[in-house]
């Protein structure tokens, strides 16, 4: 018989993600085969699968925490902002188009269908799902046709688990405001409650929980104190975007409006002689960097005008003149050629733009969505890596006769002619420690760090965590068989 549970939080950013990769990762252990779930997500961080789809990064993590391959169905609703007011829609791992912000709600309960098809697929051969709710249950305004929380949990008859963060302030509140908030049939999924991310000594809480017991009649799992090497782990919601303080290699990185698939960033600021800069709008980039990063885009027409809006393009020029170095992934890779043609309106308004100029070539955007995991090989040291593209259109130019990896047998990338500024498509390279350590080398740094290996050993401190502070044998007595 396959169990079910979702956790869903009190907002936000209250650890979802986090917790149920730890959980993942701790019933993994136990011996249960496992699968993670999210119905519907919003994320421009997103992960390629083994079937060729795209799925929220959070779900690839907690997929690699219970020891499976990240598939479609593990997050069959996925939205990835391009503007204020719209997001291209993905069902299923593929692009479907675009919807604003008033027509998806109006539409999204016909999606209810697909996101039960990925769940009882997903619970084939499985002993246990843990889902993972978006958002607050709370947002009553949003409960109409919802996928995202209740409207997904009621439907499936799963148990809930919410989830409350005190480091944010007023746990209790929250927890006890949603029983308040929620309708009779959405309190009654509520198996019981957990608070998140406590400092200090445990037992100074031990009436708050008393305290919610009592309001809602809810049993606590438990208070899971701050977990410090949490941010050592691959991070989904730009929110949890931070600059890291290492050695004195200085990795300065434009915090774009629209940054995508920014997991590059992860395995440098795992290496102890690299500090990672994120510089905010409205701050200048600094003249001390060893390498300026351009991240990848949702909406790369969108970005470069906002990189210009900020002053960013002068201030590159500035750092190319002093002998500096510039990479640019996938859209900062589009971002860093001569022009960038979108004639048939897909990245926003049809037109044409011209690019900052760093390299010798010209982007057209159009076609189909390229969306597929890779292996290459660097040039010229011949370092094996891995990653995956996902992005559309192409780049053509001179300074692609200089192209510096061998992607599944054909070449990618660009660089200028004193190699000093390049270019290519192919995100999550910096995971491999050889690549990752020729790469600081050329910038006067050495690699100390096996990425990889620093994941795992996160995923496994993370699980004993939780098996210290959660009931876990509770929690698999609440969930429960779905109804599929």
């Amino acid at each position: 018989m396959t169990r079910a549970i979702m956790v869903q939080g009190t907002g936000s950013n209250v650890g979802k993600s986090l917790i149920v990769a730890g959980l993942a990762r701790a019933f993994a252990l136990r011996g249960l085969k496992v699968a993670p779930f999210k119905p519907q997500n919003m994320s421009n961080n997103a992960a390629v699968t083994v079937d060729g789809g795209e799925i929220g990064r959070a779900q690839a993590l907690q997929a690699r925490a219970a020891g499976v391959d990240p598939h479609t169905d593990m997050n069959p609703v996925l939205l990835k902002p391009q503007s204020e007011t719209g997001a291209q829609l993905v069902v299923q791992g593929k692009r479907v188009g675009v919807a604003d912000a008033r027509a998806f709600q109006r539409e999204k309960a016909a999606l209810m269908p697909k996101v039960l098809e990925s769940f009882e697929r997903l619970c084939a051969g499985v002993d246990l799902v843990l889902i993972e709710g978006a958002g607050s249950p709370a947002e009553t305004n949003l409960r109409a046709g919802d996928l995202a929380n209740m409207g997904f949990a009621v439907t499936a008859q799963v148990p809930v688990i919410l989830l409350g963060d005190i480091n944010r302030g007023g746990v209790i509140a929250q927890i006890v405001g949603h029983g308040a908030v929620l309708d009779d049939m959405d309190r009654a999924q509520v198996a019981g409650f957990a608070v998140n991310r406590f400092r200090g000594d445990l037992s100074l809480f031990d009436g708050g929980c008393d305290d919610i017991v009592a309001r809602t009649g809810w049993p606590c799992l438990g208070v899971i104190p701050w977990f410090d090497d949490a941010w050592k782990l691959p991070a989904e919601d730009m929110l949890d975007i931070a600059s890291r303080k290492g050695g004195a290699c200085k990795i300065v990185v434009p915090q774009l409006a629209r940054m995508a698939n920014f997991d590059d960033l992860d395995p440098l600021a795992s290496e102890p002689s690299v500090t990672v800069e994120i510089i905010a709008p409205g701050r200048a980039l600094p003249g001390d960097a060893d390498l300026v990063l351009i991240p990848g885009s949702k909406s790369t027409l969108g970005d470069l005008a906002f990189l210009r809006a900020q002053g960013w393009d002068v201030d590159l020029h500035a750092h190319v003149r002093r002998g500096g170095h510039v990479l640019g992934l996938c859209g900062g890779y589009q971002m860093l050629g001569r022009r960038l043609s979108d004639p048939d309106g897909i990245d926003g308004p049809a037109g044409e733009v011209q690019g900052l100029g760093l390299l010798d070539v010209d982007t057209v955007m159009g076609g189909d969505k390229h969306v597929r995991h890779c292996r290459a090989t660097a040039l010229p040291g011949n370092e094996p890596v891995t990653g995956y593209e996902i992005h559309m259109g192409a780049t053509e130019g001179p300074d692609c006769a200089r192209a510096w990896l061998s992607v599944d047998g054909r070449l990618d990338g660009a660089a200028s002619p004193n190699g000093r500024v390049r270019g290519s498509y192919l995100h999550g390279l910096f995971a491999s420690d050889s690549f990752r350590a020729r790469f600081l080398r050329e910038l006067g740094h050495e690699s100390t760090s096996r990425y990889e290996d620093g994941v795992d050993a996160v995923l496994d401190a993370l699980a004993a965590h939780l098996e210290q502070y959660l009931d876990l044998d509770q929690l698999w007595e609440l969930a429960a068989e779905p109804r599929l």
